[in-house]
């Protein structure tokens, strides 16, 4: 099963200056699908993240995993350093247009 794992990264501090604020993805395959409570832990996270939201598409043998969103005051770095380390394991930004078709 093709697992998309989402996290929706804000920055109070940064929004105000820049609207800072990002929808990330990491998708792979495997058996073992998560539920509501696990946590997912990731070479791009310095802690992991509770899984808050589980919706699976059979028909297209999908699954897409929200975890806990961040916010960045609570983790003292700038949403840019962060979205950088992620990008550095594997994750991408999602566009808007995106995030509406899914």
């Amino acid at each position: 099963m093709k697992i998309n794992l989402m996290i929706f990264i804000s920055s109070v501090k940064e929004q105000k200056e820049h609207n800072k604020t990002e929808f990330v993805m990491k998708t792979f395959e495997s058996n073992i699908r998560p539920v509501k409570g696990d946590i997912i832990d990731d070479p791009g996270f310095h802690n992991g993240y509770e899984v808050v939201k589980v919706t699976i598409h059979y028909d297209s043998n999908e699954c897409y995993v929200s975890l806990q969103p961040l916010v960045l005051e609570m983790e003292d770095i700038k949403v840019e350093t962060y979205l950088d380390k992620l990008k550095g394991h594997g994750w991408r930004v999602v566009s808007k247009e995106e995030l509406k078709s899914m």
